[in-house]
C-alpha cells in the first residue's frame, strides 16, 4: 500500500518520504546522534556514522521529511553475516535467505516522534522490498521496546528472541521480525 493509498498523505501533507541523497547523509548522522544520546541507538556507536548508514542499503535508504527537515531515515539491504532474521524466516520458510530483504537503520529525531514518520519509513522499505520479490525481515535490540512495539502495531511478527555475541564481553538479546505476509 502506497502512503497516497492509505489515506496518510492527504492527512498531513507536511510528511513525505523520498530516496536519501548523497546531501542528506550529513543530516542524517547528525539525527542519529540525537537518537543515540536520548534511546541509546544504536547500542555501540559506529567509528564512521556515515559510512554505517551507507553500508546497509544496498537497494536503497530513504529519508522522511516534516515539512523541510529531515527528520528520519531507513535503508534495505541483503542479509549480511550476523542478521538473524533472514536465518529464521527461510528456515521457517523452507526458502533461501536470498529471498529476503533487511530492514535497518531506522530512526526518527526526537523532536517529529509522534507524527507516523516511523511508519511511512517502514512502509517504504517494505514497499521496495515487495517489488523485489524479497520478504522484509529485520533485528532489533530487545531492549527497544519502542522500536518493537511500533514493528508489532505495524502487524510484523516476532519469530524468535536470540541471544548474539556481539564481542567478547557483549552479549545482547536480539528480537527477530519478519513483515506480515
Amino acid at each position: 500500500m502506497s502512503i497516497e493509498d492509505s489515506g496518510i498523505a492527504a492527512q498531513k501533507p507536511n510528511r513525505r518520504v523520498r530516496r536519501r541523497t548523497e546531501g542528506d547523509v550529513e543530516k542524517c548522522v547528525r539525527i542519529l546522534a540525537e537518537v543515540h544520546q536520548r534511546d541509546g541507538y544504536p547500542v555501540n556507536w559506529p567509528d564512521q556514522p556515515d559510512e554505517w548508514l551507507s553500508h546497509a542499503c544496498v537497494w536503497g535508504a530513504w529519508v522522511a521529511e516534516l515539512g523541510d527537515r529531515v527528520v528520519g531515515h531507513v535503508s534495505l539491504s541483503r542479509s549480511r553475516d550476523g542478521d538473524l532474521a533472514p536465518g529464521l524466516w527461510s528456515d521457517r520458510n523452507g526458502a533461501s535467505r536470498a529471498l529476503t530483504a533487511v530492514v535497518s537503520r531506522l530512526f526518527v529525531a526526537p523532536q517529529a516522534r509522534g507524527h507516523g514518520i516511523g511508519a511511512l519509513l517502514i512502509n517504504r522499505a517494505v514497499k521496495e522490498a515487495r517489488a523485489r520479490g524479497l520478504h522484509p525481515v529485520l533485528d532489533v535490540v530487545a531492549s527497544d521496546t519502542a522500536a518493537a512495539a511500533l514493528y508489532e502495531r505495524l502487524g510484523w511478527e516476532l519469530m524468535a528472541t536470540v541471544e548474539q555475541r556481539w564481542s567478547p564481553s557483549q552479549v545482547v538479546a536480539i528480537h527477530c521480525y519478519a513483515a506480515a505476509s
